[in-house]
């Protein structure tokens, strides 16, 4: 069974058409992109899916059961701007936070939550700053804790809001290889992305989100130059970007 299905989902917020008439299924052990414009409905997509808002129309499944039944399976990280950075918390502490479905009735973290807590620290190279406040972080160290928050989580399915926004190449790079041994496992991944120079290399899969889905399949087949061009024909600065990358992506160009 898929762990997501999503049959015919539309969305409004007010009078405003977010979602229109969704329906993709995705399979276990993918890492799946998903690209659009600015307001194409990425991040309500998953917003909607994960029971935040609440839909217009339609039905979301994972695994064959309603989000209220499999959300502690369900790990998501937000855009950062989404998050209180004041709040006064370490950044082993929020790590811990993914945790707590698996911890006690006292919620109370035992040894064996704070060595999964460190080693994901760890492997997002952020060890030696456990006990830092994350208002003293830099944004990519910020971002890099919420995904050590859900690799400790230890979930089967993650959904990841902008997770490159703000950060280095290198750090770039060690998230994707963590998100390909998750997926390796059989662990199911889907990515709001923004750059397509990197989508072929990065996903098994491509969801094209422009209110309504334009394309979905592996990158080589749906980032043809006429799905760029409907993806984009409304953004005509971003879509001159994109179609000049995209080109120089064709023609073999760094």
């Amino acid at each position: 069974m898929n762990p997501l299905v999503v049959e015919e989902l539309t969305l409004h917020y007010d009078k405003v058409l977010s979602l229109w008439n969704l329906s993709l299924s995705i399979e276990k052990g993918s890492l799946v992109g998903i690209m659009g414009p600015n307001g194409a409905g990425k991040s309500s997509f998953i917003k909607a899916a994960l029971g935040l808002v609440k839909p217009s129309s339609g039905k979301v499944l994972f695994w064959g059961k309603d989000i209220v039944k499999v959300r502690k399976h369900i790990a998501y990280i937000p855009q950062k701007e989404a998050i209180d950075w004041t709040f006064p918390i370490t950044a082993l502490e929020v790590v811990l936070m993914g945790r707590y479905h698996k911890m006690g009735f006292w919620k109370r973290a035992r040894k064996a939550d704070r060595i999964e807590a460190e080693r994901a620290l760890d492997q997002l190279g952020l060890y030696h700053l456990k006990d830092r406040q994350i208002a003293d972080l830099s944004g990519g160290q910020q971002k890099r804790v919420f995904i050590a928050r859900a690799l400790a989580q230890e979930a089967e399915m993650y959904f990841l809001d902008e997770p490159f926004q703000g950060v280095d190449v290198e750090t770039e790079k060690t998230v994707i290889k963590l998100l390909k041994e998750l997926t390796s496992k059989g662990v199911t991944i889907c990515v709001v992305h923004h750059d397509v120079t990197t989508a072929a290399a990065y996903f098994d899969q491509l969801i094209l989100l422009h209110t309504s889905l334009l394309a979905m399949g592996p990158p080589k087949e749906v980032l043809s130059s006429e799905n760029i061009t409907a993806l984009y024909r409304n953004h005509h600065d971003l879509f001159e970007e994109v179609k000049q990358r995209f080109s120089q992506k064709l023609q073999g160009a760094p």
